[in-house]
């Protein structure tokens, strides 16, 4: 969730508290689909503190409108620079839509726990993603496959709305090209020129090859998605405890000052957004929290 408020650029800059963003430049700003785009961010001056892990988050401040959290979907080998995949949803985002190359965007983080992708090591894994829940999914993705030999089957399943809505076509075909992974593709609605699957993403579970007693799945996406994921890989055999779940559900400050984003006795932005799905199973199955 968006979070608008106003403040001087300068006195944001000068104020040395730990919500103060650090200054990047737009490196560049490309469209993706007809409501999505991805921002390049390299430091105008020292970067941020803290490297990132993949599944982690920056908060995104536009200068005079405010600040949004954003998933990192770029390379960690590509520290320092930036790269965050946004859906243009509200008046930030609308924002940082039109940001042009050597605008200034305002960051801090990273926050969050992220992927376990080292502690996953050995194991098969499975990479799950509906929509823009692949954005978030794709440091690890990179990561893992940075250092292929110390995994067992890497598969990675990815449902869209519609063909014209799918994101990094390029590199789902050069990962699909690849003999040690594995990639399939569905979307919910086709068209005249769409020859691949039709359906939701949890189906194509069923089909694919992977030893469910030595395997890691990490999934993200809309909820009512991760749910039945998570149902058909525990019909598979998939444990809870080896299903990993991104929920980035109405965070705003970042850090737990706000609360905004508590669940139960937790917050979100400081505790997740990655959990286990045993430890949300019954949370995210009510729509209130």
């Amino acid at each position: 969730m968006e979070t608008t408020i106003e403040h001087n650029c300068e006195q944001v800059v000068n104020n040395n508290h730990t919500m103060t963003p650090t200054i990047y430049r737009v490196e560049k700003n490309r469209r993706d689909t007809h409501d999505t785009f991805t921002l390049h961010l390299s430091p105008e001056d020292q970067p941020l503190e803290t490297v990132y892990e993949p599944g982690q988050f920056n908060m995104l401040y536009a200068f005079g409108v405010g600040e949004v959290p954003i998933s990192i979907s770029g390379d960690t080998t590509e520290w320092p620079k930036l790269v965050h995949t946004i859906r243009a949803v509200g008046s930030v985002t609308n924002a940082l839509q039109s940001l042009a190359t050597g605008d200034s965007i305002g960051v801090r983080g990273p926050y969050g726990k992220p992927w376990p992708v080292e502690a996953t090591k050995g194991k098969d894994i499975i990479l799950v993603a509906g929509g823009i829940g692949l954005a978030p999914l794709r440091p690890a993705i990179y990561q893992i496959l940075h250092n292929r030999e110390s995994y067992g089957k890497v598969i990675l399943l990815y449902g869209s709305r519609r063909p014209l809505d799918i994101l990094f076509r390029k590199e789902l075909e050069k990962w699909r090209s690849r003999l040690d992974m594995f990639v399939d593709v569905t979307v919910d609605s086709s068209d005249r020129n769409w020859n691949g699957n039709v359906g939701v993403v949890p189906r194509l579970i069923d089909t694919a090859n992977f030893d469910p007693i030595d395997t890691a799945a990490f999934v993200c996406g809309p909820e009512v998605m991760m749910r039945f994921t998570a149902m058909a890989l525990n019909k598979r055999g998939v444990s809870s405890d080896n299903i990993y779940v991104s929920l980035e559900r109405n965070m705003k400050c970042g850090v737990g000052l706000c609360g905004h984003c508590q669940m139960s006795n937790q917050f979100i932005c400081k505790d997740g957004p990655v959990y286990t799905y045993s430890q949300v199973r019954e949370t995210v199955l009510i729509r209130e929290i």
